[in-house]
């Protein structure tokens, strides 16, 4: 019953890495923190993708660095984020 919608969704999802999956939903998860005009959550969110790009195996991402380069920036403006906001 299920089988279609998934394998539509896995012939398009193989033509990305998860670092370009990762950064997709970095900026849509973003875009939907912006409106509550919270900096907390927003930093927190920033924090969780930086640890996302982190901790995520260098095979997965098509073993680039920069994904990892990314995560540790997002893990520096986060809890700078965080204390801007209070």
């Amino acid at each position: 019953m299920f089988a279609l919608p998934l394998q539509v969704i896995d012939s398009f999802l193989q033509q990305y890495h998860m670092g370009q999956v990762f950064l997709a939903l970095f900026v849509v998860g973003l875009l939907g923190t912006l409106p509550l005009k919270s900096k907390l959550v927003t930093g927190l969110h920033i924090i969780t993708f930086g640890l996302l790009f982190v901790l995520t195996p260098l095979s997965l991402m098509a073993s680039e660095f920069i994904w990892r380069f990314l995560g540790i920036a997002l893990i520096f403006v986060g809890p700078m984020l965080i204390v801007v906001g209070e």
